[in-house]
């Protein structure tokens, strides 16, 4: 005696409450953080600098570092933002109008099939 045994075909898909956002839109999100941290991160050494320059106790050694400290950031924090200028420009003279690299306009991958 053989016993048949038959799978459910039906599907059911999984409902999350949300969203998953395209790969482009998730790389332009990370792009974009990119640069938010990096500003963060550059304004907290800036910060520490200050802290290590008012802490020095005039100390000439602890003078010189704090203040190292402090050109490193804001030098930093220059780059950050000549590199988003350079790429706007960039994007806004190269790139369509609905696509770029991420910084000003979003990432738009091409479509195969629509």
């Amino acid at each position: 005696m053989a016993l048949s045994v038959y799978a459910d075909d039906t599907y059911a898909p999984v409902k999350l409450g949300f969203t998953v956002p395209r790969f482009d839109e998730a790389l332009t999100f990370i792009i974009r953080m990119f640069f938010v941290v990096a500003g963060l991160i550059a304004l907290i050494y800036l910060l520490l600098g200050a802290l290590a320059w008012i802490t020095s106790g005039g100390n000439k050694e602890n003078v010189d570092k704090a203040r190292e400290k402090i050109q490193a950031a804001l030098i930093g924090i220059i780059l950050i933002f000549v590199v988003l200028a350079i790429v706007g420009v960039f994007e806004n003279i190269l790139f369509p109008a609905d696509s770029g690299l991420g910084i000003t306009k979003p990432i738009k991958f091409p479509e195969l099939i629509k």
